[in-house]
């Protein structure tokens, strides 16, 4: 297998440098997406509160579609060509949409398609990113790498937010998700570059795709921290699908904002995010693993109920405050647990440990996207953010509730 050492050896090291460039870039590029879709069906087709929970629910449909099988196929075959294949459908379905709109031909249900398309890729990238990380460095760096990863990550989630706004602002949104269709193109060029020795599982060895399926599931729930974990994900998750459909409007239509400054204000969130995921390394050395993912569950549950209080004048900078306290403890835990995972799961689990993990946490965000649709046609945009932001608070007591993690 291989990999590289920690600290200064992983950056020296060729293959890793691409892999981080990669995923930078296609993060960066995401975060345009995540502004400009749904200002694309709001401003450009006049979207409704239920239309855009239809576009939320079916972008992470995928995650109940194929969240299972995909650790298999994952496992089964060797994962850089996943990521590039995944790079290349979304990188060819946001294409589709600039086109449309220079051909009138934009519609909902063309837009449905490829925020589906969006979420297939999602699905395939991030599983087998998750599981290819361990192929480049060796399991004693894997917080290291992914420290460094999610600050890479948060970077660009910090930048690509404000940048999707005032390409909106300036250029339309149409026009912004073509910055983010090249961004995919140029990350999958770049991971034909990573040289890792991966090995595809034999065919003879290969199973039942329900038996190794089901060998996922009963590792999670058979373990008890990776348990509460994935409740912890999937009933964040659920609160997000109904705070992502009530945001858009909410920002636009209620606080007045125009697209630039929505973007500005998105990228609160990823200001904590960085600043977290600078500190999860430090924070588990000083306090140990568990007592840093419990701090910052913690602090992520209590602080994004601050978001809510904002409203037109000076208590805007309520919104980003909230998000940004809340992203310091997400990215906290969130690093921590995830290093938790790789570090005690045997590597022929490994893309079915963390198959298993998305299928149980963002299984539940298509539905909080149909349901912030009709709770926000039944109560308003206000109303409806409030929601999503208690539900994201008490979501977080599964693990809080738990006092072997402080153990860990």
């Amino acid at each position: 297998m291989h990999t590289v050492g920690g600290g200064a050896g992983m950056w020296r090291d060729r293959s890793f440098r691409l892999f981080l460039g990669a995923d930078a870039i296609s993060q960066f590029g995401t975060q345009i997406t995540i502004v400009a879709l749904p200002l694309v069906a709001v401003l450009t087709l006049d979207a409704s509160f239920f239309q855009i929970g239809l576009l939320t629910a079916a972008e992470l449909a995928a995650f109940l579609l194929i969240g299972l099988p995909v650790g298999v196929w994952v496992d089964r075959l060797r994962r850089r060509p996943i990521l590039i294949w995944s790079d290349l459908m979304r990188g060819v379905a946001l294409l589709s949409v600039p086109l449309a709109v220079a051909l009138d031909a934009l519609t909902l249900p063309h837009l449905y398609a490829v925020a589906l398309l969006m979420g297939l890729g999602a699905v395939f990238f991030d599983v087998a990113h998750m599981s290819f990380l361990p192929s480049l460095v060796g399991k004693d760096d894997l917080l290291t790498g992914n420290g460094i990863l999610e600050t890479l990550r948060n970077t660009a989630v910090l930048s690509g937010p404000a940048l999707g706004g005032w390409l909106v602002h300036a250029v339309t949104a149409p026009i912004a998700l073509l910055a983010d269709a090249i961004s995919y193109l140029v990350s999958a060029l770049l991971l034909g570059g990573v040289r890792a020795e991966e090995t595809a599982t034999p065919a003879v060895e290969r199973r039942r795709l329900r038996e190794e399926i089901g060998e996922g599931i009963r590792y999670v729930m058979g373990e008890p921290v990776l348990r509460r974990i994935a409740m912890l994900g999937a009933l964040t998750m659920l609160s997000n699908g109904v705070w992502a459909v009530a945001q858009p409007i909410f920002m636009l239509k209620v606080l007045h904002v125009n697209p630039a400054v929505y973007g500005l204000l998105l990228s609160g969130g990823a200001v904590g995010s960085l600043a977290g995921a600078v500190l999860a390394p430090r924070a588990a050395a000083r306090f140990g693993a568990g007592r840093a993912m419990y701090g910052g569950a913690a602090l992520a549950a209590l602080a994004i109920l601050i978001a809510p209080m904002a409203a037109e004048g000076p208590l805007l900078v309520l919104f980003p405050l909230g998000c940004a306290l809340s992203g310091v403890g997400g990215a906290v835990f969130g690093i921590n647990q995830l290093s938790y995972r790789q570090r005690i799961t045997p590597e022929h689990l490994l893309g079915r440990m963390n198959a298993s993990m998305r299928f149980l946490m963002w299984g539940a965000a298509p539905i909080g996207g149909l349901l912030g649709g009709v709770l926000g046609e039944w109560s308003g945009a206000h109303a409806t953010i409030w929601i999503g932001a208690a539900g994201i608070a008490v979501a977080h007591l599964p693990v809080l509730t738990y006092r072997r993690v402080l153990r860990l």
